[in-house]
């Protein structure tokens, strides 16, 4: 009895909203009580409407009534708890919202703890007590609060449905067993809950298999992770060292040439100061002959320079020029131009290296265990633009449509002489080479042609798409399909459609050919390691007038 009184005590001090102690309590006009903060959140929603109401007697109110705690409420329900009393006992919680109610209790509802499958009813402790001790009851099977009750229940009969038709995938009751599904493959339900709870545990059994090699592709992925960024690492370290070193030799050159230049430089300067200072004696010696012939030429006594004559007309003789050759201040303008060619050169060199490694840094591609395409919707996501290119096409070969499409005619066409031209049979590539993982497609007319993924390095003047190791081919006629490769054919099943899908997928090493209508079907799948570069190949050989195009997708 004064668990019941507390009970009453709790109950009224609680909020009707919240269905808890009274938190900041506040009296609206029509006398009940609520937490500020929930009567606040009923209100501020119905601030549109201009009118607030009461939750509990609907009594309406305008304007918006001003609360004020309540101080003799608040302090009643402090004491509340305070003796213990404020907390819910854990054997007779309230049901709210999300919880499953006590189908027995009146007024406010307990929290239900199990749900009877046999009395279709919901009980809390105290309502279920007799399912543990009524032995009729106690055969009931009771599972956690469900609020699906009703589902048990059949709509045509109102009966428990304790049975389960397999011809229909059904539950049913007893009455349906001789009623529609009369002649039906009729267990009960506990025996189908059997048959698909151990198919469940098959799957189950399964789905931690494939839990288990998950887990395992994690741990492989987690070392690919590790080796990519051990080998970047290397890569980073050993390239940096390697242009490190390149940084040094050409700075060693440099130095080596700017050795050579000053070196070179002091021996000619020396040379020329050489000649200067030969240069210079001569000119001392000239000038002391001019003095010489200055003062003699001053003498009055003629007889004295009639006699001495011959021997100053020899100083007047002169030995020559100086055979000095000036020339053009263009003394190491020859090395400077061959030092701007080296540059030019490396230059050229280390964009075409630099463009290659380049290639090589986004080549690394991580294989994963990525599945194949499924739709076409799927493959057009790796399909890209692809021409043929003219100067590989035989010379019966009319190339239009922007280089996508191909005929072959009866009179040769006006080509160039090309080193890459097919000479026999009529055959022709792509211009863009293909690499990773693309796809494309090809419709063909008249009696057929050949499709064909081929090694460029083939023999223009002897081979035919399939007849060596360096060409995968899928031939298409009217009358039947085949796969080629290093000359041995394999028959495919045959297709009605003309246009032909082609997905490689270089570095799983597969190529997948497919029949492309409505649906996409594959033909013919191979698995091996394919060199590089690749190009599409197409060859046309039934008859004149028979066409190849590759689509634009």
């Amino acid at each position: 009895m004064a668990q019941k009184g507390a009970e009453l005590d709790r109950e009224s001090f609680s909020c009707s909203i919240c269905l808890d102690l009274l938190r900041d309590p506040v009296t609206i006009p029509c006398g009940h009580s609520y937490c500020m903060k929930c009567i606040e959140n009923i209100w501020d929603e119905e601030d549109e409407k201009e009118v607030h109401s009461c939750p509990q007697c609907r009594q309406t109110f305008k304007p918006r009534p001003t609360l004020v705690k309540n101080i003799m409420l608040a302090a009643l329900t402090e004491q509340l708890k305070m003796t213990g009393l404020g907390a819910s006992p854990s054997t007779h919680s309230y049901a709210g919202p999300e919880d499953v109610a006590c189908d027995i209790c009146t007024g406010r509802k307990l929290k239900a703890t199990k749900s009877c499958l046999m009395c279709l009813l919901s009980y809390c402790e105290n309502h279920l007590q007799p399912h543990y001790d009524v032995a009729r009851l106690k055969k009931h099977q009771l599972v956690e609060p469900s609020k699906h009750l009703h589902e048990n229940v059949c709509s045509r009969h109102d009966e428990v449905m304790k049975m389960f038709c397999r011809t229909d995938q059904q539950s049913i009751c007893y009455v349906c067993t001789v009623d529609e599904h009369k002649d039906h493959d009729i267990v009960s339900g506990a025996a189908e809950r059997m048959e698909k709870q151990r198919e469940l545990e098959v799957r189950r059994e399964d789905i931690q298999l494939m839990i288990q090699d998950r887990e395992e592709d994690m741990v492989l992925l987690q070392q690919e992770v590790d080796y990519i960024n051990a080998s970047a690492e290397k890569a980073d370290s050993e390239s940096e060292k390697i242009l490190f070193e390149m940084i040094c030799l050409i700075q060693q050159r440099s130095s080596e040439l700017k050795q050579q230049i000053r070196s070179q430089q002091e021996s000619e300067v020396k040379r020329v100061k050489e000649f200067q200072k030969k240069l210079e004696l001569e000119i001392c010696e000239l000038k002391r002959k001019e003095v010489e012939l200055e003062q003699f030429l001053h003498i009055e006594d003629h007889s004295f320079f009639l006699q001495h004559f011959p021997s100053l007309s020899s100083l007047s003789e002169s030995d020559g020029s100086s055979n000095i050759n000036v020339r053009p201040l263009n003394y190491f303008e020859d090395v400077t131009a061959a030092v701007s060619e080296l540059r030019d050169k490396f230059q050229d060199i280390l964009m075409s290296k630099c463009a290659e490694i380049s290639f090589r840094v986004t080549e690394v591609d991580v294989l994963l265990s990525e599945p194949e395409p499924k739709t076409r919707e799927d493959f057009l996501r790796y399909s890209t633009k692809i021409t043929l290119d003219p100067d590989t096409a035989h010379t019966k070969l009319l190339i239009s449509e922007g280089n996508r499409k191909v005929v072959l005619m009866n009179q040769s066409q006006v080509y160039n002489v090309h080193p890459e031209r097919f000479i026999v049979p009529f055959q022709v590539l792509s211009k863009q080479s293909i690499t990773g993982r693309i796809y494309w497609e090809v419709e063909w007319g008249g009696m057929g042609c050949c499709v064909a993924v081929v090694h460029k390095d083939v023999n223009t003047a002897e081979s035919e798409f399939g007849s060596n190791n360096k060409s995968w081919a899928l031939l298409c006629s009217k009358d039947k399909h085949e796969f080629l490769h290093n000359n041995t054919r394999v028959p495919i099943s045959d297709s009605d459609s003309s246009r032909i899908g082609v997905y490689l997928n270089q570095k799983a090493g597969t190529i997948s050919f497919y029949s492309v209508s409505e649906a996409i079907t594959r033909l013919f799948k191979v698995k091996t390691t394919f060199p590089d570069p690749l190009y599409t190949g197409i060859s046309l050989f039934f008859s004149c007038g028979d066409t190849a195009e590759i689509c634009e997708l």
